[in-house]
């Protein structure tokens, strides 16, 4: 009974919230509210496809299943301006490489249906990223994921794998619209269920909830940000956010390197470079080859002012006096941190942990007063 006047109460607000804007948007400088009912927006005229491939709308139960994740996607509307605004961000790369292998210009849907286009956003099932890679999966389709990178969250890499997969999954099911559902499900479960229950039409198939509702989750979001306006999103460029703009530098490390010195050669905050490089793990970028983004025209000198922060590094740590520490039964990271002083976050960059790796007696730890 509680829960049913809680929400009874935030639809009556959000009701009466529409009124108000309804009746006093323009003396307010605000935009009268003008959308279509909920009954006219899941009206879909046919015909409609997903890459090229017919959807049977005649079939009254594919009506169905559409018109549902039609009425849900416009009743969550903040959800659907995100998406909107965010494809401003990611789609002119997502377009372009879709279109520079030729492929279908609809998978573009997929990555929205994913991850909302958010980096970090994760499944239960261990799926990370713009498009929703598990581990295995991700790697075989050239993605680095370990505890120091991983590529799941990098919308240039992720989305070339994610080409290389549906490239494979189309060459395996020869439809466009299985492809997608074993993108969801899998192609072995999606094989099995083809040759058990004799059929190949996706619309045919019983297949697991999820996948039964993914196809028309990407089709509902392929019909409003088609015709925005249609459906009563009255978005301008402007309230789109802009394309990403940076500058690409190839860096040699010799040793792993704190974000914040990359940061300072760069002219800008460790909070620029970890959310232009997602993937980038922990507090240091590790030895090795990397290509990084950088704030658009920060490039210039970038390599010498990186190797400047770099010596100047090198020079305070060897001042420093290092210590290495056995760890002893009942000791756990924080303490040991307080018990030298230092910052706990310095003492896991060192030695290469997280908060929560396991330390066991003996285990040796490095520490710089």
């Amino acid at each position: 009974m509680k829960s049913f006047i809680r929400n009874f109460s935030i639809v009556l607000g959000i009701f009466i919230f529409g009124l108000t804007a309804a009746w006093g948007g323009s003396s307010q400088g605000r935009e009268p509210l003008a959308f279509p009912s909920l009954v006219s927006g899941a009206r879909i005229d046919p015909p409609l496809d997903f890459c090229g491939e017919a959807v049977p709308l005649a079939d009254e139960l594919v009506r169905e299943r559409l018109e549902k994740e039609m009425l849900l996607s416009m009743w969550n509307r903040p959800q659907v301006i995100l998406w909107i605004k965010r494809s401003g961000r990611y789609m002119p790369y997502i377009e372009k490489m879709l279109k520079k292998h030729n492929m279908p210009e609809d998978l573009k849907y997929v990555a929205i249906v994913e991850s909302a286009l958010l980096p970090h956003i994760g499944s239960s099932k261990g799926a990370i990223g713009y498009w929703q890679f598990i581990r295995p999966t991700g790697r075989k389709y050239g993605l680095r994921i370990d505890n120091n990178m991983d590529e799941r969250r990098n919308i240039f890499a992720s989305t070339q794998a994610a080409i290389r997969y549906f490239k494979k999954l189309h060459g395996d099911f020869g439809s466009w619209t299985l492809a997608a559902a074993a993108y969801n499900m899998g192609e072995q479960g999606l094989q099995r269920r083809i040759t058990e229950q004799k059929a190949r039409e996706y619309y045919n198939l019983y297949l697991p909830l999820e996948t039964q509702r993914y196809i028309f989750k990407i089709l509902a979001t392929k019909l409003i940000l088609s015709d925005m306006k249609k459906f009563g999103f009255n978005l301008e460029p402007g309230d789109l956010y802009s394309p990403l703009k940076f500058d690409r530098v190839e860096v040699s490390l010799s040793q792993n390197t704190p974000v914040q010195l990359l940061a300072e050669a760069a002219n800008t905050y460790y909070k620029t470079i970890k959310e232009m490089n997602p993937e980038i793990r922990g507090n240091s970028v590790v030895k090795g080859n990397h290509a990084l983004l950088i704030p658009r025209g920060a490039s210039r000198k970038f390599h010498a002012r990186l190797k400047k922060q770099v010596e100047k590094y090198r020079a305070a740590h060897a001042a420093k006096k290092k210590i290495v520490y056995v760890v002893r039964k009942g000791d756990y990271l924080s303490a040991i941190a307080n018990k030298f002083n230092v910052p706990l976050s310095d003492l896991l960059r060192w030695n290469k942990l997280r908060s929560k790796s396991p330390i066991h007696p003996g285990h040796r730890l490095v520490i710089f007063r």
